[in-house]
């Protein structure tokens, strides 16, 4: 069902450290309606938590690769559980 919540964790590599990564991840997540969050790796790689309904993560990771500085080379996705207490998306530093 595609309204059902989803929460998955993604490890971007690539392009993806100084070139707005995570306040595109941020700004896409508010026209969304996703929470979670988004973190710099220290290995050059990008972590991100994104909870909301399939339709929604997959709007803000289309948002995310809309950014012509963003190059992403590889994802590795894994659903995890729900945050039932989760409000917003945030920059984890």
């Amino acid at each position: 069902m595609k309204s059902e919540k989803k929460r998955f964790n993604y490890r971007f590599t690539g392009q993806v450290q100084a070139v707005g990564f995570r306040y595109t991840a941020i700004n896409a997540a508010r026209l969304t309606g996703v929470t979670g969050w988004v973190h710099n790796s220290s290995d050059g790689s990008v972590i991100m938590e994104a909870q909301g309904t399939i339709d929604q993560i997959e709007k803000q990771l289309e948002l995310i690769e809309r950014n012509p500085y963003i190059q992403i080379d590889e994802v590795i996705k894994k659903e995890i559980p729900l945050d039932d207490y989760e409000r917003s998306f945030s920059v984890r530093y």
